[in-house]
Order: structure tokens, then sequence, then C-alpha cells
């Protein structure tokens, strides 16, 4: 009786477990077709606006089944990687709950809200997103994956036309405005002025770093604001608005890239769900004409096994007319799975399509000419670099330095 409590015991410390293990992955979503994006009902009043900053996202990495990978690569992963945050960025103004809302290369500080993501799957037909957001003071707003998948036929219809996977970005911007909205006005103000206190700190170190104190969880708090006159970060101010006219512009690039990636990674998509829809149609016509094969084959030698000589004799025209048809039909197997072969090529072809490389920026700054060269991530990193050279030489305050400040 004893070892019986025991048992009962364990069993249910393991249903507890797996409980709570169940509730520790319902930070996944599955979206749904009819998510509707949800908007302010008023104008909202500037002082209650924050600015949103959405990173480049993550390619993340290709599936490791060779199947699943076909037709698909890096470069379109890179693609894709610009392409989400700006068509996410379009959504989220269109809900009025938000003030600038900018596409920035990762890594880069300043933010009022950032958010970041990682596309973890993207196929034509499949998409999960995990995405991030916090706030300047580094409080993580949420973490969450997004899954949404659609029929290959849906890019045939009226609303192929769109994005396939707009409820998925509905849902993200739906659960970031339901997120801003639990925030007072005071929250709101402290969470600005800490983004400014942020950037002034990144520009000069030596003058703002004091302002900020920053706790073992990563989380920043003010410790103290400069005077509204202070000289220093009147200057700051000047700087940043610069900063945010070098991202606008960074903006207009992804803008362009966005369009003209619209057409071909939208017939990508569409022909690498339907082709990959075909290949899974082909290798289950291919492995049922295979199985009636074999199992032609193992009827014909069953009833020369089972049967007697007069049996063997009555149906030897019957057996060789099986044998024959199953060899027939695990051929037209092998055949359809040439066929399948050739739908893989295709769908590797499709993956040739797009680049993403940066083209060099040319920038003037207090009337001299710079250029920028590399990736986005690395012009801007070079528009910081001169920012905080420029502050320095002009002001006198703090060495210029490389690379944010934390």
């Amino acid at each position: 009786m004893q070892n019986m409590t025991v048992t009962v015991k364990y069993i249910a410390l393991f249903l507890l477990l797996v409980l709570l293990a169940g509730c520790a992955t319902t930070a996944q979503r599955s979206v749904k077709d009819q998510e509707v994006l949800q908007k302010a009902s008023q104008e909202l009043p500037e002082d209650q606006l924050l600015n949103v900053w959405i990173e480049l996202f993550d390619p993340g990495e290709l599936p490791k089944d060779e199947d699943d990978a076909r037709g698909l690569s890096m470069e379109i992963r890179e693609a894709e990687a610009r392409h989400m945050p700006v068509h996410l960025r379009g959504v989220m103004e269109k809900t009025g709950y938000w003030g600038a809302v900018r596409v920035v290369p990762r890594d880069t500080a300043g933010a009022e809200v950032l958010v970041s993501g990682t596309i973890l799957e993207s196929n034509g037909e499949d998409l999960l997103l995990q995405i991030h957001a916090q706030d300047a003071s580094g409080y993580q707003w949420f973490e969450r994956s997004y899954s949404s998948d659609i029929e290959a036929t849906v890019y045939e219809g009226e609303k192929g036309k769109a994005d396939a996977f707009e409820a998925l970005y509905h849902t993200i911007a739906n659960d970031l405005a339901e997120f801003r909205n639990t925030l007072t006005d005071k929250q709101r103000l402290v969470i600005r002025q800490i983004a400014e206190m942020r950037f002034a700190a990144d520009m000069v170190p030596d003058a703002f770093v004091s302002h900020l104190t920053k706790d073992d969880k990563g989380i920043y708090s003010l410790a103290r604001l400069p005077a509204e006159d202070d000289p220093a970060m009147q200057r700051v101010r000047v700087v940043r608005e610069r900063d945010f006219l070098l991202i606008d512009t960074l903006n207009g690039h992804y803008d362009n890239f966005y369009l003209e990636m619209a057409t071909p990674y939208q017939e990508w998509r569409k022909a690498r769900s339907a082709e990959a829809a075909a290949l899974r149609e082909v290798k289950k016509k291919a492995n049922t004409q295979k199985a009636i094969g074999v199992a032609a084959i193992l009827g014909a030698i069953a009833i020369e096994a089972l049967g007697g000589s007069n049996t063997q004799v009555s149906t030897g025209t019957m057996r060789d007319v099986m044998v024959i048809g199953g060899l027939y039909s695990i051929k037209r197997g092998i055949d359809t799975n040439a066929q399948s072969t050739i739908h893989q090529g295709a769908i590797e072809e499709l993956g040739e399509s797009f680049s993403s490389e940066a083209k060099p920026m040319v920038v003037e700054v207090d009337g001299e000419i710079h250029e920028l060269t590399g990736s986005a991530e690395a012009q801007y990193e070079q528009w910081r670099d001169l920012m905080r050279k420029i502050y320095s030489s002009e002001t006198g305050l703090g060495p210029a330095i490389s690379g944010p400040v934390d």
C-alpha cells in the first residue's frame, strides 16, 4: 500500500511537470486568417506615442532536412530579413498607436521601443517568426513565436495578390499595441527619457553615462536628467535629429528594395509552394505505385508457393501477368521519382533570385561629403562613428570612440 502511495505521488509529480512544460510552450501563437488589425479609435496625442525601431530580422538557418531545404537559400533568407521588417513597419503605421516607425540595422542603440525578429521557417507555405520586443529601459515586453501556414492555391486568388501572411503581421502588431496600451502616460514618458539619455551616453559617455544606472538584469533607470538648457544636451539633440534623418535615408533604401523585391518574391513564393505541393503529390503517387507493384509480385510468388502442381500450371499465365504488371508498377514509381527530381531542380533554380548587397551612401555633414560603404549595418556604424567624432571636435567633450556604450 505504501509503495502504491509513493507511485501515485510520482505519477502526480510527473503529470505536474508535463503540465508546466506545456505552459512553457504557450509562447507560440498559431495565427488564423481572419486576424483583424486593431486600430486606435481616435488620434492619440503626440506625448502618448512611442517611436518604434524594427531591426532587420535575423535570417535564421535553413532546414536540416534536404527535401525541406530544396529551393531555399541563405540569399533568399537575407532578402526576407530585409523585406519582412519593412512590411511589419507598414502594418504598424496603420494602427495609429505609434510615433515614427523605422527599420534599422541590427544592434542599433537608441530606440524607445525595439522590435527584433528571427526567421525560423519560411518556404512560401509556412512562416514561423520569433519576435522579441522591449523598451529603452531594457524591459522585455514579450518574446513569442508566430506561425501560419497556407495552401499553395491561396496565391491563385485575389488574396494572393497581397501578402499571403498578412494575418501574421496583424497579430504581431496587435500584440505590440496591446502591451503599449497597458502603459501609463508616466511610464511612456520615462521610456522616452531613457531612450534619449542612452543615445547621449552612446555619443558622449564621459558626459552622460552617469545619468543612467543599469542593474544586474540589464534594466536601465534614470539617475538624473540634465538641465533643459544644458548646452551639451542641446547639442546631443541636434545630433540625434541628424541620426533620425540618416535612418530615414536608410529606410528609403529599404523601401526601394522592398518594392523591387515585391513581384519576384511573390512569384517565388507562389512557384515554390506549387512545386512543393506537386513534389509531395508525386512522391505519394510514386510510393503507391511501388506498393502496388510489390504486392502484385508477392501475390504471384504466394500463388506459386502455396498451390500444387495443377494449380501452378493453371495459374501460370496469371502469375506471369502479376509479375510483369508488378514490375511495370515499380518502374512507373521509379519514373515518377525521376519527375520529382525535375521538380526539385525547378525549386532550387527559383532559389537563386535575390541579392542583398547595400550600395554606398553619400552624406553631407557641415558642408563635408562622406561616403559610407559596406553593408547597411557597416554604413550605419560608420555614421555613428562620424557623429561621435564631429560632436567631440565641436564640443571638446569626451574622446571619439567606436561602438555603442552599455
